[in-house]
């Protein structure tokens, strides 16, 4: 728990020395020139944050408001703030109310806390994986004691930078105190012009500004093992660690240990449920996938060739479907999608990631080879080692002797590719452009430039976690570099191709499911644009 915390505590600073503080700073400095002012203001902003960063959603739901509800009030607030500092007779007429908001007085706490509060309402921190992790679990109302103690310590590591920026600038402000009219008008424009800038959502570009050094800070905080497996913990996640082979199995092969069990998270396709204690005797290829990853489906060749020969000498495949977005949990979306693919072999539904985790998974593919004695004598992600796979499966069953599978060609990519880019914003890594607008149907445009291995919105888009759908002139533009691309989506309608400005055909959406846009004979680089039609949903690129 103290290294989750401390983790969630170092990431808040790392926020904090991002471009993403900018909306706050301004007013941190306008308004915590004196006493103790910057402390009650830091603290509202972290006890604003908190409670409604974990229950925001809740209570409008509750109170059947829309989402931006709370951002709304803080702006009309600021606003209001910066009038009274700007029209003196206006703040007299609301003194009596509103006192303890109008006067900036160093023995008033409630005035700095109630500005500090509404800040934390148009706060929007860079997201990295403990904020990712925290929305998550306040997503699906999972709120415990340890939630809570993050998202604290989470924005004390923000409130830290922003303290020392605060009293930092005092000095130059207390110089400034003679002139106290001049800097009552400055302060009063300075928050107004914040304000206004909230209204236009100027704020949502600061996240893409985020500079090399916080990425790289990000990456050795919250991307570290250590991180990834507490904030696995917090979003319920008790993975039962596959151990690295310290042992050798009588076979001679490598032993992993016992291989943990399968629990299926929906239903068994092409077989009854299996368990892996009735199944001592075999030899199990456990092979976590699922239907729209174009990795998984270009190993599937070499995993039906493999049943197909060995099936009869005592090999059992298990297809673990693990899926990676929402309609992949749909129970006849994986029946016709195993259809479609001809896979005879056993398939299980995992949609709980129960069975993922007991592996300690990680990767879509990923194979665990299991001999007779239940044992895991090799794992192999990713795509690739074929060769070194059906070898083991041949020694493991003792049929050397008998004539290898049908041959399937090796098609993992060797050069180099683009990532995988997904649309949502809940892994929106490789984007440019427009800050996208959570949950609700935006315009974006454009930047003038799109470097390679990004992608970027235009028209109409209603931005959700997963997928993006598509409105009123909806565009996606990748810069992109590898030999074939694919995208997942979803609904129903038409999306027109262009490869550097030039059209290249249409795609029919008619499922959910990984379309085809680009196969060239070898490797290039070049700039797609695709233009939907409403209704449309886009979830991911990949690349081959």
């Amino acid at each position: 728990m103290v290294l989750l915390l401390g983790i969630g505590f170092l990431a808040g600073v790392v926020t904090a020395i991002s471009p993403c503080v900018l909306p706050v700073l301004p007013i941190l400095l306008a308004g915590g020139a004196s006493g103790r002012k910057p402390l009650r203001i830091v603290a509202g902003l972290v006890a604003s944050f908190s409670v409604f960063t974990l229950f925001a959603t809740w209570i409008l739901d509750r109170l059947h408001l829309p989402l931006d509800t709370l951002r709304n009030l803080a702006i009309a607030f600021l606003f209001l703030l910066a009038a009274t500092l700007l029209v003196p007779p206006f703040a007299l007429l609301l003194e009596r109310p509103l006192v303890w908001l109008s006067r900036y007085r160093p023995q008033r706490a409630g005035g700095g806390f109630a500005l500090g509060a509404m800040l934390g309402l148009v706060f929007v921190p860079c997201a990295g994986p403990v904020l990712a992790t925290i929305t998550v679990v306040a997503a699906n109302n999972d709120v415990g004691g340890r939630a809570i103690l993050l998202t604290l310590f989470y924005a004390l590591g923000a409130a830290v930078p922003m303290l020392a920026i605060a009293y930092g600038g005092r000095e130059a402000a207390g110089r400034l105190r003679r002139h106290a009219q001049t800097v009552r008008i400055a302060s009063g424009t300075l928050i107004a012009l914040v304000a206004l800038g909230l209204v236009f959502h100027a704020d949502d570009h600061l996240a893409t500004l985020t500079p090399g050094y916080t990425n790289f800070l990000q990456g050795k905080v919250e991307d570290s093992s250590a991180a990834k497996k507490q904030l696995a913990k917090l979003r319920g996640v008790e993975a039962t660690t596959v151990a690295t082979s310290t042992r050798t199995a009588p076979d001679g092969l490598p032993d992993y240990g016992i291989a943990p069990p399968l629990h299926a998270g929906g239903a068994w396709i092409n077989s009854q449920p299996l368990d892996l204690e009735q199944l001592r005797g075999k030899v199990v290829l456990i092979d976590f996938w699922t239907y729209s990853c174009i990795n998984c489906l270009r190993t599937l060749p070499h995993l039906k060739s493999w049943y197909a020969a060995y099936h009869k000498d005592g090999l059992v495949i298990v297809g673990v479907h693990t899926p990676e977005f929402a309609f992949e949990h749909v129970t006849s979306n994986v029946r016709a999608a195993v259809k479609r693919l001809g896979i005879a072999y056993p398939v299980m539904q995992d949609n709980d990631y129960r069975t993922w985790d007991n592996y300690a998974n990680e990767y879509w593919p990923a194979e665990y080879l299991i001999d007779k004695e239940g044992d895991i004598v090799h794992e192999s992600v990713g795509e690739g080692e074929y060769g070194t796979t059906e070898s083991l499966i041949r020694e493991l069953l003792d049929v050397n002797t008998a004539p290898k599978a049908k041959s399937e060609p090796n098609l993992t990519p060797t050069g180099y590719l683009t990532p995988e880019s997904y649309l949502g914003y809940a892994r929106l890594q490789n984007y440019v452009g427009t800050q996208p607008v959570p949950n609700r149907f935006a315009q974006y445009a454009f930047p003038a430039t799109i470097p390679l291995n990004t992608l970027s919105y235009a028209g109409q888009w209603k931005v959700a976690a997963q997928p993006i759908t598509a409105g009123t002139n909806a565009r996606l533009r990748l810069h992109f570099q590898g030999q074939h691309v694919y995208i997942v989506m979803g609904g129903h309608g038409t999306v027109r191709k262009l490869v550097d400005g030039k059209p290249t055909g249409t795609i029919r959406v008619d499922a959910q499911r990984l379309y085809t846009v680009l196969s060239a004979p070898h490797d290039t680089t070049g700039l797609i644009e695709l233009r939907f039609s409403p209704g449309v949903q886009a979830y991911s690129f990949t690349f081959g």
